[in-house]
């Protein structure tokens, strides 16, 4: 059949043109070409046309024209060879038809999945992604791949850029508009580029192994890509905004509970200890019957002492600025063994040393609050206290072997613990607080921080200039 429309395929194409209304160049009429009977009799074999007929079919699929369209189209062509070759073959007709029509199915719903794929990836990259920086990498990634780009650059702009770039670009390898490919490491390594600004907050870029004008329908994700990924990129701004304003109002908090802390010792903690004073004085001189209230008032005062020190403690542990965290570590576990039946285990393999001090912070307060949650609720006879740091990374562990918490019960659930803020704490110093327990298995504290955690938004881009992420 092939041997037979062969000789007849230049006169059957041209027929096919003029009927649709096409020009030779129709980037629709070319891939509706290539994937008639014609074109398998200009190939070597059914394998490389429905090769070809798979590619063309992507192409359709981009070109906005539906299997049922592009159907249509072939039929029409099937009427014009017909009597060409006076309608013998009509199984191998029939066969070659369908076999055609099978593979551009699966290719325009192999490109529809592969949008579907795209959208889900940046969906994903948002919810998962650990910071600005690595949304961006990300995004490049999943969009290069979608595009079967070369090469990606995502560019944050925040000034002024060329009126062009405010609107989609196709650029050839030498064209004046080359110099508009922001990155001057990708410009001239690709034969074409494509160019999609992001609103305001910047753009996005690709290159391509070969001359690739956009179709429609790439032109139309490019648009929705572009709109997510704007719409994105600002959310996460935003996210890191309000980390960096929530890292200095705990600073500020820190602070102020340092000053209070201050006045509570130097005043109402000297004063104090001077109504002691006072009061053992007048014990002393005191008849017998006064001297039983005077020796009761005494010790109100005194316990009252050991309060407030336990408050000034709290506030801005003093031993943790003096000596460090891990004599600071092993004072509370002291103080912990001396207050609380519970055996405390305490195991320390780490060096403090060039640990920034809000890591040792946070790594106190969890400890401490760890400590008092067993001592409040638990009924813990075993606890152990873990502490270990690697070159990138500090981990603490808390386990205790006493009720747990049932987290599905109304009692018991984990913000009863004062955890939830340790875990904000945690959380802006890039790091993480997870709480694992079962009724009358005990609770595990788990904190993981990076050795060299900083404050959210202070290790982000910077507002001014150009950033990229490149996937080549």
């Amino acid at each position: 059949m092939l041997r037979a429309i062969r000789p007849l395929a230049d006169g059957v194409d041209r027929r096919f043109r003029a009927a649709l209304g096409r020009t030779p160049n129709d980037p629709t009429c070319r891939a509706l070409l290539a994937c008639a009977p014609t074109a398998a009799a200009r190939l070597r074999s059914l394998e490389q046309f429905l090769e070809q007929v798979e590619y063309n079919g992507r192409r359709l699929a981009k070109l906005n024209l539906s299997p049922g369209g592009a159907g249509e189209a072939l039929d029409h062509f099937d009427r014009l060879l017909g009597p060409l070759i006076a309608d013998r073959f009509q199984p191998a007709r029939e066969q070659l038809r369908l076999a055609t029509l099978f593979t551009l199915n699966q290719a325009f719903y192999g490109v529809r999945e592969a949008e579907t794929q795209a959208f889900y990836g940046l969906y994903r990259a948002e919810t998962e992604a650990d910071g600005l920086e690595d949304l961006l990498r990300r995004f490049v990634g999943i969009l290069t791949q979608t595009f079967r780009a070369r090469a990606g650059r995502l560019i944050l702009q925040d000034g002024a850029r060329d009126q062009k770039l405010d609107r989609p670009l196709y650029i050839e390898r030498g064209a004046p508009d080359e110099g508009l490919v922001a990155d001057p490491r990708m410009q001239g390594r690709h034969a074409s580029y494509w160019s999609y600004p992001l609103g305001e907050t910047g753009l996005i870029q690709f290159g391509f192994a070969a001359p690739y004008p956009w179709l429609p329908r790439e032109l139309t994700l490019l648009g929705a890509v572009a709109a997510r990924c704007a719409e994105a990129i600002e959310r996460s701004r935003l996210r890191d905004e309000v980390r960096r304003l929530e890292a200095e109002w705990r600073h500020a908090e820190r602070e102020e509970q340092r000053r209070i802390g201050r006045e509570l010792h130097d005043e109402a903690g000297q004063s104090l200890l001077l109504l002691r004073l006072k009061l053992e004085m007048l014990e002393r001189g005191a008849p017998p019957d006064v001297r039983a209230g005077l020796a009761e008032a005494r010790g109100i005062v005194e316990q009252t002492v050991v309060e407030l020190r336990r408050i000034i403690a709290a506030l801005s542990p003093a031993v943790l600025e003096r000596l460090g965290l891990v004599p600071a570590l092993r004072q509370l576990a002291g103080r912990f063994g001396k207050m609380h039946q519970a055996r405390l285990r305490l195991r320390i393999a780490a060096n403090s040393d060039g640990l920034p001090r809000q890591i040792q912070e946070v790594v106190y307060r969890v400890a401490q609050e760890s400590l008092q949650n067993i001592a409040k609720h638990s009924k813990a006879t075993h606890v152990n206290l873990f502490l270990h740091s690697a070159d990138k990374s500090v981990r603490l562990i808390v386990r205790d072997n006493g009720d747990g918490m049932d987290r599905n019960s109304g009692a018991g659930k984990e913000p009863a613990f004062g955890l939830l803020g340790m875990r904000e704490r945690a959380a802006l110093l890039g790091g993480s607080l997870a709480v694992r327990s079962e009724p009358g298995k005990g609770v595990t504290v788990t904190l993981d921080l990076p050795r060299n955690g900083a404050p959210a938004g202070q290790n982000g881009m910077a507002g001014n200039g150009e950033n990229s992420r490149t996937f080549d």
